[in-house]
Formats: structure tokens, sequence, C-alpha cells
């Protein structure tokens, strides 16, 4: 059974930093699969993050985080990590990690095949 245990989600204030790690078990071939976190907000539609393909080759990120989160794929851990430095209230959400058999970089919820439970992350001002 596949799973994904994200870790690292808390209450920070402005400016401050927080590193997300997401590790996937079950699977014997993670080293081929895209990685994505995303995020959902009160009240607001789950939208991408920033995802990552298979060997780290290719990354994308939204544009209000571009400069500021910081995405990594350790293939020999079983893990994906991101790295959130400035955040601001309006990154409070809950992130979510997902994983793709198709090892291309993913930027739809369509293109992951399993998702974490997800951890929150709050931002005061």
């Amino acid at each position: 059974q596949v799973q994904l245990i994200e870790s690292g989600g808390g209450l920070v204030q402005a400016g401050d930093s927080l590193t997300l790690t997401c590790v996937v078990s079950g699977v014997s071939t993670f080293i081929a699969h895209s990685m994505g976190w995303f995020r959902q907000a009160p009240g607001k539609e789950r939208e991408i993050v920033a995802a990552v393909n298979w060997n780290g080759a290719s990354i994308y990120y939204v544009d209000s985080v571009k400069g500021r989160f910081t995405l990594s794929k350790d293939n020999a851990k079983n893990m994906v990590s991101l790295q959130m430095n400035s955040l601001k209230p309006e990154d409070t959400a809950v992130y979510y990690c997902a994983s793709g058999r198709a090892g291309g970089l993913q930027t739809g919820a369509n293109g992951y095949n399993y998702w974490g439970q997800g951890t929150q992350v709050t931002v005061s001002s």
C-alpha cells in the first residue's frame, strides 16, 4: 500500500521559514515518480505550489512562491521536501504532497496517483 506522510507544518509568523517533508513508502519505483506539492486554503480550490519530474531536472513553481520556496527530491530516501522562506499570511493553507507514476513534470492534480493527508501551515501577520 502506497503511503505519503507529510510533516513539518505549523504556526509561524510572517517572514519565518518552514520545511515540509514528504516520505513515500510502498513503492519500489519512487525514482521514476514525479512529485508535487499542492495547497488548499479555506474556501479556495486546491492549487499547485511546486512540482518536479522524476530526476529533478524540471521543477515548476507557481508565481506566488517563486524565489521563496524550494522543492527538492531525494530518490535515495524516497522523500521530497519543500523549503518555504519569507512566509506570508496568504501562504496559510493545508499543504498536500502528491506522487505520480508518470515521471514527467505534472502541474495538474489529475497527473498524480497518490496523495498524502496534508499538513497545516498557518502564517500569522
